[in-house]
C-alpha cells in the first residue's frame, strides 16, 4: 500500500507521541533512582548512588527478586513443557475439538488479569484446600503458568508451521529413529523458539502482580508485590524507585533477546 507524504507524517507523528507515553514514565524511573533529593524534585539537583546502595542492603527488596525469580524460572519451565507438547499435537495431529484446544490454551492472555486471579483462588479454596495443598510457591507457579504456556505454545507452533515435516520424513526414510529424530533435527529446528518463548515467559511471570495477589500465600512475596506494598511508605520511596528501576532493566531484557531469537513469532504479550 502506498501512502501520501502528509499520511506518513502524520503516522510517524501518531507513532512519535504513542512511544513518548509508553517510555518516557519509564526513562523518568531510571532517572530518579539517581536523583538525591528524597522528595523526588524536578529536575535533579542532586545526583547520587545512595538509593541503590541501600536498594542493595534492603533484606526485604532482595528476597522478593529471589521469590521472583523462583517463581519466573518455575512458570518457565512448566510452560515449556506442556507448550511445546500442545503446540505438537495441535500441529502434527488431526482430532476432534483442535480448534477449541488452541482456542482453550491460548485464552488466559487474552482474559483480564483479575478474572484469572479469582477463578485460581477459587479453585484453590474448593479443591487444593479439601487436598491439604495450602497456598504458597507452588500456587504462584502454577497460576504463572496458566498465561506464560502461551507465549510458548504460540513461538514453538509457528516454528512448526513454518518448517513443515519434509526433513523430519528424509530423517526418517534415512532410517533414523524417532528419538533420533528430534534429537538431531526437530529440536535443532525449534530451539531459538523454545529459547525465545521461555524467555518471554519468564519476562511476563517476573512482574506479574494481578495473578500473584490472589495466588500467593503468607509469606510469599514477589518484587512486583513488595513494590507495591512499599510504594506509598515516604522513607521507601528511594529505594521503591530503584527497584523499579532495575524491574524495567530486567524485564526489557529476556524481551529483547526473544525478539532478537525469534522476531515476530515472539510477539504476544500480556493483555
Amino acid at each position: 500500500m502506498t501512502l501520501s507524504a502528509p499520511a506518513r507524517w502524520a503516522l510517524r507523528v501518531f507513532m512519535g507521541f504513542g512511544l513518548t507515553f509508553i517510555y518516557v514514565p519509564l526513562l523518568l524511573v531510571l532517572v530518579n533512582s539517581f536523583n538525591g533529593d528524597r522528595t523526588f524534585a524536578w529536575p535533579p539537583h542532586d545526583w547520587t548512588t545512595r538509593w541503590w546502595a541501600a536498594a542493595w542492603d534492603n533484606d526485604g527488596a532482595r528476597q522478593a527478586l529471589l521469590t521472583s525469580i523462583r517463581a519466573g524460572l518455575g512458570a518457565t519451565a512448566i510452560a515449556l513443557v506442556l507448550g511445546t507438547m500442545v503446540a505438537f499435537a495441535v500441529q502434527r495431529f488431526a482430532f476432534f475439538g483442535r480448534d477449541t484446544v488452541s482456542l482453550l490454551i491460548v485464552l488466559p492472555i487474552a482474559l483480564p488479569g483479575i478474572v484469572t486471579g479469582i477463578a485460581l483462588d477459587s479453585a484453590w479454596r474448593s479443591v487444593m484446600g479439601d487436598l491439604g495443598v495450602s497456598k504458597g510457591m507452588f500456587s504462584v507457579i502454577v497460576g504463572h503458568a496458566t498465561f506464560c504456556v502461551v507465549t510458548v505454545y504460540n513461538n514453538v507452533l509457528a516454528r512448526l508451521r513454518r518448517t513443515g515435516t519434509n526433513l523430519e520424513d528424509a530423517s526418517a526414510d534415512l532410517g533414523a529413529s524417532p528419538l533420533q529424530t528430534f534429537r538431531y533435527v526437530t529440536f535443532p529446528l525449534i530451539r531459538s523458539a523454545l529459547l525465545a518463548g521461555g524467555l518471554l515467559a519468564f519476562a511476563l511471570s517476573f512482574d506479574e502482580i494481578i495473578v500473584t495477589t490472589f495466588t500467593a500465600g503468607p509469606g510469599v512475596t514477589t518484587l512486583p508485590i513488595w513494590i507495591f506494598n512499599n510504594l506509598f511508605r515516604p522513607n521507601q520511596a528511594p529505594v521503591v524507585n530503584v527497584v523499579a528501576a532495575v524491574l524495567i532493566v530486567l524485564s526489557v531484557i529476556p524481551v529483547w533477546l526473544a525478539q532478537r531469537l525469534a522476531g515476530p513469532e515472539a510477539g504476544a504479550s500480556r493483555t
